[in-house]
């Protein structure tokens, strides 16, 4: 069994980071490299402080992972230095976890019985040690292709490649069904490709994860709108099943704030994407933050992700806004006990790196010069209340002082709408519900008989996690549909929501 003293041996480390002139340099990751030896071993002391509770919330669908990680196996693994036999008990759980181990904010952490009392110095490093495991298992070549024995004849189309898609089509085609990936863009990934700046993930991680995914029989199609390039009456006639991953990228826009038309002005999106493909070879982004004063409107992780690139792209000055106060720098026992998220200050490496964040204020006015370029913004301190008939936020100045920022470029990271409006979905006969997603039964099938939804299409924009949960749940809806049954797992159900303080 696991020490159950190990807490008390080892405090909990973070990952040695590059310099900040070394992360700035290059559009690399921002961890340093260290040699495999030392860094297992550093593993191996993060996973002894894991007590294998008798109730692990850590991987509770509800307060932890909502794939089910059996954490408290891997970690005891991982302290006997048992890699393959750890690897294993990852990946029964978890299609990516390099991807999750990069990506994922863990909310495992959150729900580590060690999260109660900050006397015990801290939830057990799960993510440090998952990605660890998922280094090690490339390293040691236990990722192989797993090749099904068994061909089922039946015809599937996953249209999109995020995190969701991938892990159905993973799923499905190891049930024995030949699965098609349908991807609009000109390369895999979805988000994972254009929307993760490279120095939070580099992009040779998603690229040799889609090779295994290939070996194993799942076939790509890139370049072709699904709806457009090919019809929903070709889609019909060539596929016993349909499953839609196309996420919920439609980005909310600012369409009320004063000088919002001038040039200047994007969404984070259009920032991150051609910023990203400028990584991956493809010439000059239009949208480039070099010699300007940037400020990035949003707190969460997008804006973050824009912060970072910004930076990188040799901004003069970045500048992050926020309309809400600055969180606690720990929990609230009152407006977060545990095990639910944590809300707190969350500090991403971009931020350490250079610019500033602004906290309860908000833009009243975009600024624009003769030629209409924007060039400043007008601040204002404000407060945040609900309004308590509606429900809905009101942003409210708390007093007259008003200050200007400079901007040459402005980024708009105030989150997703939902699913893009597309030809598909009319084709399919299907309709956006009001938070823009597509609903489904508890079979995760739409009303569109043979066609399913998993991911943030189904669930809104939401945590990667979340995404190859929906997306192995639904392989075993898509199978059982198809065959009469299946054995496939189904970590979280079409309803399930992480725990939560209302």
């Amino acid at each position: 069994m696991a020490d159950p003293t190990g807490f008390l041996k080892y405090e909990r480390e973070e990952p040695k980071k590059k310099s900040k002139e070394e992360r700035l340099a290059t559009w690399g990751e921002v961890y340093a490299d260290v040699e495999p030896g030392e860094r297992n071993e550093k593993v191996r002391k993060q996973a002894s402080r894991c007590m294998d509770c008798g109730i692990p919330f850590c991987h509770s669908g509800g307060s932890g992972c909502p794939l089910g990680n059996l954490i408290p196996e891997w970690n005891d693994l991982v302290r006997r230095g048992d890699w393959a036999a750890a690897s294993d008990r990852l990946h029964a759980t978890n299609n990516f976890p390099e991807f999750t181990g990069k990506l994922c904010p863990a909310p495992c952490e959150a729900g580590c019985v060690l999260s109660i009392s900050p006397l015990s110095g801290g939830p057990v490093s799960i993510k440090r040690v998952e990605q660890t495991i998922a280094d090690q298992s490339w390293e040691a070549g236990y990722v192989q292709p797993q090749v099904s024995a068994v061909s089922s004849g039946q015809r599937v189309a996953v249209v999109g490649s995020g995190p969701a898609g991938l892990a159905a089509a993973q799923q499905l085609t190891r049930a024995g069904h030949e699965v098609t990936v349908y991807e609009r863009d000109d390369r895999l990934g979805g988000l994972l490709r254009y929307g993760i700046p490279e120095f939070k993930m580099e992009k040779k991680v998603l690229d040799r994860r889609l090779a295994q995914l290939r070996k194993e029989g799942t076939k790509f199609v890139t370049g072709c709108e699904v709806g457009v390039d090919l019809t929903v009456e070709e889609l019909r006639a060539t596929y016993d099943a349909v499953v839609l991953a196309v996420g919920a990228l439609r980005g909310r826009d600012d369409t009320t704030t004063p000088g919002r038309e001038l040039s200047g002005i994007h969404l984070a999106m259009e920032h991150l994407v051609p910023a990203n493909k400028y990584v991956e070879g493809d010439g000059p982004s239009p949208v480039d933050a070099a010699g300007k004063h940037v400020v990035i409107i949003g707190g969460g992780d997008t804006g973050a992700d824009s912060y970072g690139t910004a930076t990188r792209q040799g901004a003069l000055s970045v500048t992050q806004l926020d309309q809400y106060p600055t969180p606690p720098s720990t929990r609230d026992d009152e407006r977060s006990p545990w095990p639910t998220w944590p809300y707190i200050l969350r500090t991403y490496p971009a931020h350490e790196e250079a610019g500033e964040r602004k906290f309860a204020v908000a833009v009243t006015r975009f600024i624009g010069d003769d030629d209409g370029n924007v060039r400043a913004v007008e601040l204002r301190q404000v407060r945040v209340v609900k309004d308590p008939e509606t429900g809905k936020r009101m942003v409210t100045p708390v007093n007259d002082e008003v200050e200007e920022l400079p901007a040459d470029l402005v980024l708009l990271a105030i989150g997703f709408e939902g699913v893009e409006h597309m030809p598909l979905l009319d084709g399919l006969g299907l309709s956006l519900t009001k938070r823009g997603t597509l609903s489904c039964g508890s079979d995760w099938q739409t009303s569109s008989p043979g066609v399913f939804v998993c991911g943030d299409a189904h669930r809104g924009a939401s945590l990667v996690v979340w995404a190859i949960a929906e997306g192995r749940s639904v392989a075993s809806a898509v199978d059982a549909y198809l065959t009469g049954a299946s054995d496939l797992p189904a970590p979280v159900h079409p309803t399930a929501l992480p725990l939560a303080v209302v």
